[in-house]
């Protein structure tokens, strides 16, 4: 390493360790926002809020009404509801599911009759509601199983559930956290770079200096691919100590990937910085251009392959939508390199890319 790209270097540290704003931006943004995001973004749905009109109110309808209230996803607040105050309590939002109870409940189980128990749900929450009503239908089955034996059910499903066998949302969620922060405090960090040396006047003497745009850019951007892979450390001991997000993939690996999307979301960063004129214009753009398209294209919240086709080439250029399935894929299926190196390359092609087209914006301005 020459002595002129060792002294940027050491120019930016200084930078970086006097500058209390981009210190808090390592330190504590990636921590809240882990916090903050881990716990309210969540699949898992829980107490939700259930009427129940008994008209048999009889020993099998009020076992059947025990059972609902064992699990912890129901939570009855409304009981001995009449048929016409339904619509009013799902309009004052009491209740987002009513489940109605025949008069012949039981006498229909005795002999072994079907019976229909009417469930009504609050369908302006689609998702919630196919939760609801399938959640129902189990606990239908168990019941029916339970307390009606002669109940003929011609074949059955035996689910097991790798990779995430209690289904917590943490599992989805959390590595697509790790990602979303990343991207966001690498490009937030290197997005202020130049335009704070523009801003204080330092640039004029950078450029009566011996010192190419390569170095610039690679002088500014090692120091904060050091300090983005300390965040990635801190955040991934924070998700799998705090949040339990098991890591059974190769170690190794990961990191490289770490450091390969640090690189890429600091060459964002970089060229957002290039043609940025005040650091808050550079900040606000580099936030803008990689959390929205992060969130919505990358496969964080919503899968790749339901978005229409347009979307799902647009993906293509998002480097979380790489990286999501590199890290979930390591952290919680144990995947390696064969598996992830189509991924892999993708970033590499999107690093090399930004980073070429930082240097000849870089370098367009120099000569303007």
């Amino acid at each position: 390493m020459n002595l002129i790209l060792l002294s940027i270097i050491k120019k930016e540290f200084h930078h970086i360790l006097r500058d209390p704003q981009t210190l808090t931006i390592i330190i504590f943004m990636p921590v809240m926002m882990l916090f903050l995001f881990g716990y309210a973004i969540t699949l898992e749905m829980k107490q939700i809020e259930t009427a129940i009109i008994d008209e048999a109110k009889s020993n099998e309808s009020r076992a059947f009404i025990e059972q609902l209230m064992a699990t912890d996803f129901f939570r009855i607040t409304s009981a001995d509801v009449k048929s016409n105050q339904i619509e009013t309590i799902f309009k004052e939002r009491k209740a987002r599911c009513a489940l109605i109870i025949p008069y012949d409940f039981s006498s229909a189980l005795q002999r072994n009759k079907k019976v229909k128990i009417q469930l009504l749900v609050d369908a302006s929450d689609p998702n919630a509601a196919n939760f609801i009503n399938n959640y129902v239908n189990q606990l239908n089955l168990k019941f029916n199983l339970k307390n009606n034996a002669d109940v003929f059910i011609p074949f059955s499903f035996e689910p097991v559930m790798l990779y995430n066998p209690d289904l917590k949302s943490y599992y989805f969620f959390v590595p697509g956290l790790i990602a979303v922060i990343l991207l966001l405090i690498s490009a937030l960090l290197t997005s202020i770079a130049i335009v704070r040396e523009k801003e204080r006047g330092t640039m004029e003497q950078i450029l009566v200096s011996p010192v190419s745009p390569i170095q610039i850019i690679i002088g500014k951007t090692l120091p904060y691919t050091a300090l983005g892979f300390l965040d990635s450390i801190i955040i991934l001991l924070f998700g799998c100590l705090w949040f339990g997000v098991p890591l059974n993939g190769p170690v190794l690996l990961l990191g490289f990937s770490l450091i390969l999307y640090i690189i890429t979301g600091l060459s964002f960063g970089l060229l957002v910085s290039t043609i940025s004129k005040t650091q808050q214009v550079a900040m606000l753009a580099a936030l803008l251009a990689t959390i929205l398209p992060t969130i919505m294209l990358s496969g964080f919240i919503f899968p790749v392959a339901s978005m229409p086709l347009i979307f799902q080439y647009l993906s293509l250029i998002v480097p979380a939508t790489h990286f999501l399935e590199i890290i979930r894929g390591i952290m919680l299926k144990g995947i390696g390199l064969k598996e992830l190196y189509i991924q892999l390359g993708y970033l590499f092609i999107l690093t090399a890319f930004l980073i070429a087209l930082s240097i000849k914006k870089f370098s367009r301005n120099l000569e303007g």
